[in-house]
């Protein structure tokens, strides 16, 4: 299972976070700070998979960005290595080669395209055309 899906640039500044377990707000604050300074430490020579206390991260960079996932025990780390980059390509295909910039003025877009892919912790959608066709109809909507 997903316990947090993050978004975070080289600087160490986070763009988007979910949970999918109640961590309380400091407590997210520490992990964040934690998770991130051990992602960005690491070299691109090593692995994209780390044990870190009671379960797993998994993360990928993408120019100045940083995609972590924190995982229990039981989830497929390759599998969550190509949700991160599934969600990317969903990324790039609705905002035409995606942007921090992008990412920082339309997250509410973002979160609607994750919550297309991930549900309560669990992968449920991987299909670009239909994780996209919500968002294509509230832009119809909005154009109208």
């Amino acid at each position: 299972m997903i316990k947090f899906f993050l978004m975070v640039n080289k600087q160490g500044q986070t763009r988007l976070s979910r949970y999918y377990e109640h961590v309380d707000i400091h407590k997210r604050t520490m992990l964040e700070a934690e998770v991130i300074k051990n992602c960005l430490s690491r070299s691109k020579d090593q692995c994209s998979f780390i044990e870190y206390k009671d379960f797993k991260l998994v993360y990928r960079q993408y120019a100045a960005l940083f995609v972590v996932v924190g995982i229990n025990e039981t989830e497929n780390e390759m599998a969550v290595y190509e949700l991160i980059h599934n969600f990317v390509e969903v990324l790039d295909k609705y905002f035409s080669r995606v942007s921090e910039l992008d990412i920082m003025f339309n997250l509410d877009r973002v979160h609607i395209i994750l919550d297309e892919m991930v549900l309560n912790g669990c992968i449920v959608e991987t299909n670009r055309n239909r994780i996209l066709a919500p968002l294509f109809v509230l832009d119809k909507v909005a154009e109208s």
